[in-house]
């Protein structure tokens, strides 16, 4: 019995993630990035210690998102308060978890077509 997530070409698949990145869809990016079902793209946070609301305008501005996945390395840590409640007005809801839990969740609601975006930062 195959348990492989059947997700459609071009999509953007966490193929692997380690502390230098991830390797997504066949490309290599070092450091944290934010993916979306169809683009990925570097992203200047290193630690959760340097999130803002301004740190999540890329996903703000993409559009379409409805589930926002935060890995913030190898632990769970919270976030500042007021993040939930300025995305929840974008209409997008937050789960933060570590990085790797981020990463295969993202995998699988891409294979269910799930309107998600992953903010990841390397597991350091």
């Amino acid at each position: 019995m195959d348990l492989t997530p059947v997700i459609p070409a071009g999509r953007q698949v966490i193929e692997r993630y380690g502390a230098a990145g991830f390797r997504v869809a066949g490309v290599v990016w070092r450091g944290s990035v934010i993916i979306f079902p169809e683009l990925t793209i570097s992203w200047p946070v290193r630690s959760s210690a340097e999130l803002s609301a301004a740190s999540f305008d890329p996903v703000v501005e993409h559009g379409g998102v409805q589930i926002l996945l935060l890995g913030l390395g190898r632990h769970l840590q919270p976030i500042p308060s007021e993040l939930r409640p300025t995305l929840r007005r974008s209409g997008i809801a937050v789960q933060v978890m570590d990085t790797g839990a981020a990463c295969r969740t993202f995998n699988v609601l891409l294979a269910e077509d799930r309107l998600v975006a992953a903010a990841l930062i390397p597991p350091i």
